[in-house]
């Protein structure tokens, strides 16, 4: 099963991806897209790492997420993929324009031949005012067309707003 986890920040939407992971009753690796280059970034990571069980698996993974789902689904085991906006920025940020389309590509082909549960956390960003700048408006665009793609290929999505799910696809919470 492939579920989406959209929510604004501080949404209670990693909580809740982490509850779903455990209540699949599968071992569970938690694929990290974030890299920690400041303090701030660093404390999230600590409260992040600090509430997943210490039995789960971690794969940090700032690019090559299509590789990392590719090689580590499987029937037995949960992905919680925490998140795709943070991938999706490291991307913008790489030097390599056409990057970002070639991982995009490849993370939207792998999907359906990918086994076990994979839940995908990702920032709703698409609900505020469009921002000023060409790159900030790049990255509004191009998350709303990703979390357009990754919807349509996924058995369920919800949005969570102050902790609370709305299932907007799929099995209701």
């Amino acid at each position: 099963m492939l579920q989406l986890i959209l929510g604004g920040a501080r949404s209670g939407k990693s909580r809740l991806a982490e509850k779903l992971a455990l209540d699949s009753h599968l071992q569970v690796t938690y694929i990290a897209t974030s890299q920690p280059l400041d303090g701030e970034m660093n404390e999230r990571v600590a409260h992040h790492r600090a509430r997943r069980p210490a039995e789960w698996a971690l794969i940090e993974e700032p690019i090559e997420l299509a590789r990392v789902l590719r090689e580590s689904a499987r029937a037995e085991r949960c992905l919680l993929v925490d998140c795709l906006t943070l991938w999706m920025t490291n991307l913008l940020m790489l030097d390599d324009a056409k990057r970002l389309n070639v991982e995009r590509e490849a993370l939207l082909d792998c999907l359906a031949s990918l086994p076990g549960e994979i839940i995908f956390v990702s920032n709703e960003t698409g609900m505020g005012v469009v921002p000023l700048g060409e790159l900030t408006r790049r990255y509004v665009d191009e998350a709303g067309w990703l979390h357009q793609a990754l919807a349509e290929r996924c058995q369920r999505v919800v949005l969570t707003v102050a902790g609370l799910p709305l299932t907007l696809k799929g099995t209701a919470l």
